[in-house]
C-alpha cells in the first residue's frame, strides 16, 4: 500500500506531531509492504534521514516551525496521486489540500485531529479572545471534517471536544502510540550525577517546547511553593522555545537556579535516557490533546503528576500511574510534595505507568490505523467496480 503523510510541519522542527509521523512512518513499514510518504512544506535544505519525504517551497511563519503555501507544487501532486490512501494530521493548509486532491482523484482521506486549535491560537496571538479562535473552528471543522472519510481523535476527551465544537460525523478514538521498548530500556542512561544532580536528590522532570502552550511559569511557581521544605527536590526541564529566557530569569528571581535546571533542546533519541534521571514527570499543561511526552514518561517508568484536561485525564488515573491536580498552585506543589517524600508512592505509580502504557505501544496504534487504511481502500476499490457499467 502506497501510504500519504500530509502535514506542514515536519523535521527538523521537534514536536509531537513530527515525532509521531516519524515513529508511525517508520512502524508502517516494518508492518508490511508498504511505502510510506510524507508531505510536508519548507525545510527544503533539511537532508533528511528517510526515504520518501517530499518538501515543496513554503514562507516560513515567523519562528514557529510552520510554513505557508496554499498549494503543493506540480511534482507533489503528481505523487500523491499515486497514493493509495491519505492521512493528514492538520486541517488548515495540508488539510484543504488533502480533501481537494482526495475528490479528484478518488483516494480516501484520514485526518487526526492532534491539536486543540483554539487554545493554541489563544497562547501565541494574545489579542485575540479564546471565545474568538472557539467560533472560528465552529465555523470551520465541521465542515472539513464531513469531507474526510475518517476523522481520529488521539483521546476520548478530544473527541468530546470536537463534538463540542458541532463535528457530526463519526470519530475513531485511536491513541497516539510511542516506542514502549526504547524508553523501558534506554540505551545510555544517564544518572543523577551525569545530569548534574546530587546523587541523593529527588528529579521532577518535565519534557517539551518551552512556550505559552506548555504553562511552565505555573509549574515554577508551584515549585516555589515547596522547594525550602524539600530540599532534595530538583527540577529538570527540557526543550527550548520562545519562553526559555523567560523562564530562566523567573528561577533567578524566585532564588530557584541551584534546583531548576534548564537544560535546552535535547536530540529526540536522548530523550529515554535523561528520562531516566527522573523520578517523576510533571507536566502542567492544558492544552494537549494525547501528549506524546506523557506517554514516553510512563514507559521509561514514570508515576505523572498533571492537571485535568482533555488529554490528561484520559491517561492519568489518579492514584494509579500518577497524581492529577486542578490548576491551582498550591494543590500542584502538594502533590508535587507527596511525590517527592513518599518513596512507596512513588514506586507504587511506577509500576502502574509501565503496565498502563502498554495499550499505547506504536505497533498496537499503528496496527489499528493501518486495519482503517485497508478498509476504506476496499471500500473505495468496491464503490469504484460498482459503479462501472455492465
Amino acid at each position: 500500500m502506497r501510504i500519504g503523510q500530509l502535514t506542514e510541519v515536519y523535521k527538523p522542527v521537534v514536536n509531537g506531531v513530527t515525532n509521531f509521523i516519524s515513529l508511525h512512518k517508520r512502524t508502517l513499514e516494518k508492518l508490511g509492504d508498504h511505502k510510506v510518504f510524507v508531505f510536508t512544506l519548507g525545510h527544503e535544505d533539511y537532508e533528511d534521514d528517510e526515504l520518501y519525504v517530499v518538501r515543496s517551497p513554503a514562507i516560513p511563519l515567523s519562528d514557529t516551525g510552520y510554513y505557508l503555501n496554499f498549494r503543493f507544487p506540480r511534482r507533489a501532486r503528481r505523487k500523491i496521486k499515486t497514493m493509495d490512501v491519505l492521512h493528514v494530521h492538520h486541517p488548515f493548509v495540508s488539510g484543504r489540500q488533502a480533501v481537494s486532491m482526495g475528490k479528484r482523484y478518488d483516494i480516501p482521506v484520514v485526518y487526526t485531529n492532534h491539536t486543540r486549535y483554539h487554545l493554541q491560537a489563544s497562547n501565541y496571538i494574545p489579542f485575540l479572545p479564546e471565545e474568538l479562535s472557539w467560533i472560528f473552528m465552529e465555523a470551520y471543522l465541521p465542515n472539513f471534517t464531513a469531507q474526510c472519510d475518517l476523522v481520529v481523535a488521539p483521546s476520548r476527551g478530544v473527541k468530546e471536544v470536537l463534538q463540542e465544537l458541532g463535528v457530526t460525523c463519526h470519530i475513531e478514538v485511536i491513541p497516539n502510540g510511542v516506542d514502549v521498548a526504547r524508553f523501558q530500556h534506554p540505551p545510555a542512561p544517564l544518572s543523577k550525577r551525569d545530569a548534574g544532580l546530587p546523587d541523593d536528590a529527588v528529579a521532577a522532570i518535565m519534557v517539551g517546547r518551552l512556550g505559552p502552550e506548555k504553562n511552565l511559569s505555573f509549574l515554577l511557581r508551584a515549585f516555589a511553593r515547596i522547594a525550602s521544605g524539600a530540599p532534595n527536590l530538583h527540577l529538570i526541564i527540557i526543550g527550548a522555545g520562545p519562553d526559555e529566557e523567560d523562564l530562566e530569569e523567573m528561577a533567578q528571581l524566585m532564588g530557584l537556579a541551584s534546583h531548576v535546571h534548564l537544560v535546552g533542546a535535547v536530540p529526540y533519541e536522548q530523550i529515554p535516557n535523561w528520562l531516566a534521571t527522573g523520578d517523576f514527570f510533571a507536566f502542567p499543561s492544558v492544552s494537549e490533546s494525547h501528549p506524546l511526552a506523557v506517554l514516553e514518561a510512563m514507559a521509561a517508568g514514570l508515576p505523572v503528576l498533571g492537571i485535568p484536561s482533555p488529554g490528561i485525564e484520559d491517561t492519568i488515573v489518579g492514584g494509579v500511574n500518577g497524581l492529577l491536580s486542578p490548576e491551582n498552585k498550591d494543590v500542584f506543589a502538594a502533590q508535587m510534595r507527596r511525590l517527592a517524600t513518599e518513596p512507596d508512592l512513588r514506586a507504587r505509580l511506577a509500576v502502574g505507568a509501565r503496565e498502563l502504557c502498554e495499550q499505547y505501544d506504536i505497533r498496537r496504534t499503528s496496527a489499528t490505523l493501518l486495519s482503517h487504511y485497508e478498509r476504506l481502500v476496499e471500500e473505495r476499490a468496491r464503490q469504484r467496480a460498482e459503479s462501472q457499467p455492465e
